[in-house]
């Protein structure tokens, strides 16, 4: 695993299986974004069972396979729609077209993961909503930063056990590394992936509504820039916002494409949580001019000042919860109101940040 390049992140930590082979089968396509390789690993530590692969790019294909040679090749998208056998299909596509993609992997009969962002705007957001809704299957994201993160993860479960009580603020600090001679042309078009606050502030944004609680929020400030590259006018490379919860928590966040080249890691992540009765940081990535990769929570409450090193400790509890919802109609891993809201929530960021410049 790359822990230089976050467009390729893609952790391997083992995990307790919660089906057995062939139980939950699955099949990956459309591997625009290097996620896909994250999304899958989890699906498979979890005990699903990856079957098939497609994609028009014969080298991504290839790459894929040669990374799970239990996938099988296969010509065409329609025919894992037609896969009666298959119960979901990952996905990391151009993220303007991750929405169609994904209602017709869900009018297919199927479940559907896709990376972040979901989608690219309030319009693709509504369709999908209505699919949803009249087929009845789930529309899953990968806010990797939080469902693939064990410090990120942790410090949902203690604020979900009440150890710093009622959380009052969130700040999550999002800076990653552009590597710009590897990017994609998409990568630089800004109809294709949405505007930074829409792509990489959907991490934010759900992380928020998670650990404060909020079933939504309204937008305070938001802004969004190009500093440094009018080479790629496309390109945004700073963002940042500022929320309400509808139960009156605080949220600020900033992310960036400015990680330094001298970072052992595509970005130094934080996350800043202040409760009623303690406070926790979360370093996602790295303990900085300490250790690399890190993954830790320090948290300090009434009754102690403690750090909890998280890394190969705490696993990948969601995807275990993402298979039981798709085979039980539950919603462990989150809710689908909770899916969507951080997606809506992050569009409506991006466009009061374009209406203010």
């Amino acid at each position: 695993m790359s822990i230089k390049d976050g467009a390729n992140y893609a952790p391997e930590t083992q995990m307790q299986a919660v089906v057995q082979p062939g139980e939950f089968r699955f099949a990956a396509a459309f591997l625009d974004h290097g996620h896909i390789y994250g999304q899958t690993n989890g699906l498979l530590g979890a005990g699903g069972t990856l079957t098939h692969v497609y994609d028009p790019d014969e080298a991504r294909l290839q790459a894929f396979v040669e990374r799970y040679p239990q996938a099988q090749a296969i010509d065409s998208f329609e025919a894992l729609l037609e896969d009666d056998a298959l119960h979901l299909i990952a996905s990391a596509a151009v993220p303007n077209r991750r929405g169609s993609i994904g209602e017709a992997v869900m009018q297919a009969g199927k479940d559907y993961f896709t990376d972040k962002s979901p989608f690219t705007t309030l319009e693709q957001l509504s369709s999908a909503r209505a699919v949803c809704a009249s087929t009845g299957r789930r529309y899953f994201v990968y806010y990797a930063e939080r469902v693939h993160n064990e410090a990120a993860w942790r410090a949902g479960e203690i604020i979900a056990a009440g150890d710093i009580g009622r959380v009052l603020q969130v700040i999550t600090l999002a800076p990653h590394r552009l590597a710009k001679a590897t990017r994609p042309d998409w990568f630089f078009d800004k109809a294709a992936y949405g505007g930074i606050l829409t792509d990489i502030g959907s991490h934010q944004v759900e992380q928020f509504l998670t650990y404060a609680g909020c079933t939504d929020a309204t937008i305070n400030f938001a802004r969004v820039e190009n500093f440094s590259h009018p080479d790629q006018p496309g390109l945004e490379d700073f963002g940042e916002c500022s929320l309400t919860g509808d139960n009156g928590a605080s949220f600020y966040s900033r992310v960036d494409w400015y990680t330094p080249d001298g970072m052992p890691v595509w970005g130094d992540g934080r996350t800043f949580v202040l409760g009623t009765r303690g406070t926790l940081e979360v370093r996602k990535y790295i303990d900085l001019n300490r250790q690399a990769p890190a993954s830790l929570v320090l948290q300090a409450d009434s009754g102690k000042v403690e750090a909890i090193d998280c890394l190969d400790a705490v696993g990948y509890p969601f995807f275990g919860q993402l298979i039981l919802d798709a085979l039980n109609g539950t919603q462990l891993a989150m809710t689908q109101d909770h899916i969507f809201k951080a997606a809506e929530i992050s569009m409506q960021a991006q466009a009061a940040a374009e209406r203010a410049t």
